[in-house]
């Protein structure tokens, strides 16, 4: 028998073992779709074949695949993803769309394409294998090992070769990542910079800038909101805009939001409601609106740091000179980091001061490119 099928068998018995646990977790909302789809396939049939094959599992993921989509748009295309946000955000293209099933029931459902190219870090032993059956040409791109993740691909190092002899192209984000991959065992790599660089945000609402002061809290997670509406209040300046990262806590924020402006004689006001920003304080409690907010932000405070989350995209308030204050836990995000200057980093009990800082400098901007020609290149050469 060999190690596919080994493989195959190992992650069956984990799947059934899971199934209890699948099924109490699709009633959550942030899974309710996602779920039975990529364990169950329920509502997700397999797709037609496509010229290209695109594959992203977060929101971010899927926005930073923007230029090519566009690149390419007037060919056969098709994009999966394995979050509901990002499956989400990838409706915004037009295009075919699915949720990538379990690696058990990807032999029945994988569809042909040309090339498959994948986000990141989603090595999937079996999705690369089974397109690669199907006389599909593979390209992982964006790549990259972190270096709080270094040592935890390293002990599974004999899987990633694996992974890696069925990947035909890699195209890294940096020297570093690309000597990490090559020692997992990938070949052909190349370092094309971060392709999230390439990206321009596209705003989905105008808004009217308000005449004073926005300062908006972005992406946002649990222990982050109270924190950042204390140091704005000790701030003493302007709008405060808080975007809660996931839609389920938009009520608890809320009456979080709720009480502090009426204990300090604030107005406040859901986004939903109301699309002007008249308030004092804001709670977007809609999705998808995020880079509207940032067209009329001065400062962004970027959430997912303050907490040991890893960080969140921050070139999109970039893109619309922001001067951008984060947390100090940006580890899944480091790389983007390195690539700006002017960010100004902050604990929550020193925010206040820091965005006094913020606002007497100036907007966050790039320092590097990423360049994604040889992509399109390697891409354009078996859709001919």
């Amino acid at each position: 028998m060999s190690f596919r099928h080994i493989y195959w068998l190992i992650l069956a018995l984990l799947h059934i073992v899971a199934l209890p646990i699948l099924v109490l977790l699709s009633f959550k909302q942030r899974y309710k779709q996602s779920i039975p789809a990529r364990f169950f396939l329920l509502n997700n049939s397999k797709p037609k074949d496509s010229d290209i094959w695109f594959h992203a599992s977060s929101l971010g993921e899927t926005i930073a695949l923007s230029p090519l989509i566009e690149y390419f748009k007037d060919k056969k295309l098709f994009i999966s993803s394995t979050t509901q946000t990002g499956f989400d955000r990838a409706g915004e293209y037009s295009i075919q769309r699915a949720y990538l099933p379990f690696e058990t029931l990807l032999k029945f459902w994988i569809p042909s394409a040309k090339v498959l190219v994948v986000m990141e870090a989603e090595l999937w032993l079996l999705l690369f294998t089974y397109a690669k059956s199907r006389g599909t040409k593979t390209v992982l791109i964006n790549a990259r090992i972190s270096d709080r993740s270094i040592n935890s691909y390293m002990r599974f190092r004999w899987l990633y070769k694996k992974v890696f002899a069925q990947i035909d192209e890699v195209y890294a984000q940096s020297i570093i990542d690309k000597e990490r991959l090559e020692s997992l065992g990938a070949i052909n790599v190349q370092v094309s910079g971060n392709i999230k660089l390439a990206q321009v945000p596209k705003v989905k609402t105008k808004l009217s800038k308000p005449n004073s002061l926005v300062i908006t809290a972005a992406s946002t997670h649990k222990g982050e909101e109270e924190g950042i509406v204390e140091a704005y209040l000790k701030f003493g300046r302007g709008k405060l805009v808080v975007v809660p990262r996931h839609p389920e806590r938009f009520e608890s924020v809320a009456k979080m939001m709720q009480k502090y402006a009426d204990s300090n004689n604030r107005t406040f006001e859901k986004f939903s409601l109301s699309k002007e920003l008249k308030a004092d304080m804001i709670l977007v409690d809609v999705m998808g609106e995020l880079n509207s907010i940032y067209a009329v932000t001065d400062i962004t405070v970027l959430g997912g740091a303050f907490e040991k989350v890893g960080g969140h995209n921050p070139l999109e308030p970039l893109y619309f000179s922001n001067r951008i204050v984060s947390g100090k836990e940006i580890f899944n995000q480091r790389s983007l980091f390195e690539a700006m200057k002017n960010v100004h980093f902050s604990s929550l009990d020193k925010l206040s001061e820091m965005l006094e800082v913020a606002l007497n400098s100036e907007p966050a901007s790039l320092k590097q490119e990423c360049d994604i020609d040889n992509i399109i290149n390697s891409i354009s050469k078996e859709i001919k």
